[in-house]
């Protein structure tokens, strides 16, 4: 079951701290691929193989950073281009998982709010 498949559930099942708790935790780590994908494949699921693709994963809480480099993009002049846009993408991480956060702080404190307004 995929992370967000877990939050609706656990909205659904009223487990509210849960859900903004599974979200935060969801929410500290950006992982990005870049691939060439094979022109038979429809979905967008991460069938990459390695040696064939970029890979970054950054991690926020842990302050850690792993990159994946395949061999075929670092030794063909051909995928220069994709490893320019992974490169753009990694920069645009970090702030994405920033306002992610920022996001998920407010969604919390508008709960609170709520909550403590509500009659008991």
């Amino acid at each position: 079951m995929t992370a967000i498949e877990q939050f609706k559930n656990k909205i659904q099942a009223g487990e509210i701290y849960d859900a903004l708790a599974l979200a935060m935790s969801e929410a500290v780590e950006l992982k990005i691929t870049t691939w060439v994908a094979n022109s038979a494949t429809d979905n967008l699921d991460d069938d990459s193989q390695p040696g064939y693709r970029m890979r970054t994963s950054i991690n926020l809480v842990e302050g850690k950073i792993d990159n994946e480099i395949g061999r075929e993009f670092a030794n063909n002049p051909a995928y220069e281009e994709l490893q320019k846009l992974h490169l753009e993408q990694v920069k645009r991480g970090r702030e994405i998982i920033l306002n992610n956060l920022a996001s998920l702080q407010t969604m919390i404190a508008m709960f609170n709010e709520t909550m403590t307004e509500m009659p008991e």
